[in-house]
């Protein structure tokens, strides 16, 4: 079944005036009510695009200067065939980033969270001028935020009205009725569907865009990891009293499989066309603020690639970590590797004899990340 998208016969002005909204590049919701979805139809997966020889492009970064970002984001796209490809089946794009946390978590000391944990704006920005360039008609912004205050306070809301991108918070259904539930398929593992905003499903490409980072239980978090900011968190709470996904962890030792097998249901019920890691300025020793030990990193590199699972791979070894290393062989201390796990079900690949890499040679931007224990 089809939705009928609310985008898809309004014009832009009109359909954020009939939201109530003054200005491209707020979000579409700004309270908090808690939504009981309903018992929909469960929709199919978006087709899984078919990668049979992975490329994975890596450029050097030293900053986020605008100039020198939308020079080398142009220059990993280049190395993986630009998106004219991924473009093919129309002109809407989201895009996922990582705002883990919420403005009441705060920043190691002396740091910007854009330059240590989360997704750094100037990179997705880059990334929305290119598409644009491309003929990109409709652009969403896309995460299921812990605060709304999150887009302006990590310079969202002013970059996507300099671009004309929609950010669209996923923890709401609108602008539509109510969530769609989307399957995984046949190979789904944990989850048997999965509540998203219909937008997820309208989308003619879907693009992720993380942080080059450890994660305390998943141990890595690129591309692949990022996908469980789609989830509405309200749904997949274990209790009332969480604050994050905690249906998605399990608990005690069932943690260690349920995790990492959400990570790859996700990226099976909403595929990614193309990832895009922010590694210039970043962290070790995990994902957040919240994990102890953890501290910033420059690593100084951004990395592209169709093959989610050979992108997010390359990016393991630039952080001198085996993307097959299976648990609990660093960084994969506390949970099985999502990668060997997509890898076996086909989704792409984790050998990097496999994948071809252009640009920047991993040995030669190789840096020692040290993982949460």
């Amino acid at each position: 079944m089809k939705h009928h998208s609310p985008f898809a016969h309004v014009s832009r002005r009109k359909f954020l005036h009939g939201m109530g909204m003054a200005t491209a590049g707020l979000a579409l919701a700004s309270c908090r009510p808690r939504y009981k979805p309903t018992e929909e139809v469960i929709e199919s997966a978006p087709t899984r695009p078919v990668v049979a020889n992975p490329v994975v492009a890596i450029a050097r970064a030293d900053s986020y200067d605008p100039k020198l970002i939308r020079s080398q984001v142009q220059a990993v796209l280049d190395g993986i065939g630009g998106v004219a490809d991924i473009l093919a089946h129309g002109k809407r794009v989201a895009i996922k980033v990582n705002l883990t946390g919420g403005t009441s978590t705060k920043p190691i000391a002396g740091t910007k969270e854009t330059e240590t944990y989360l997704t750094h704006p100037e990179v997705v920005k880059a990334l929305c001028e290119l598409l644009r360039d491309a003929g990109v008609k409709d652009l969403f912004i896309v995460e299921a935020v812990y605060e709304q205050d999150s887009w302006p306070h990590y310079e969202y809301t002013e970059m996507a009205k300099a671009i004309g991108a929609t950010l669209v918070d996923l923890n709401y259904p609108n602008p539509y009725k109510d969530y769609v539930q989307v399957s995984p398929g046949d190979q789904a593992m944990t989850y048997k569907s999965f509540y998203f905003n219909p937008l997820l499903l309208e989308i003619d490409a879907f693009i992720s865009v993380s942080k080059l980072k450890c994660h305390n239980t998943a141990g890595v978090t690129h591309t692949m990891k990022n996908l469980f900011g789609l989830a509405p968190v309200d749904i997949y709470k274990s209790n009332g009293g969480d604050t994050y996904r905690s249906a998605f962890h399990g608990s005690g030792k069932t943690t260690a499989e349920r995790l990492p097998r959400v990570i790859v249901d996700l990226n099976m019920a909403r595929p990614i066309h193309l990832s895009l890691i922010d590694g210039i300025q970043t962290t070790e020793g995990g994902e957040g603020p919240w994990i102890n030990g953890i501290r910033p990193l420059k690593a100084g590199v951004l990395l592209a690639g169709k093959d989610p699972v050979a992108t997010d791979s390359v990016a393991t070894a630039v952080m001198d970590f085996d993307p097959t290393a299976e648990y609990p062989n660093a960084p994969f201390v506390h949970a099985q590797n999502h990668l060997n796990i997509a890898a076996k079900l086909g989704l792409g690949t984790n050998q990097l004899d496999k994948i071809k890499v252009v640009g920047e040679q991993i040995p030669d931007v190789k840096m020692k990340f040290r993982v949460s224990v």
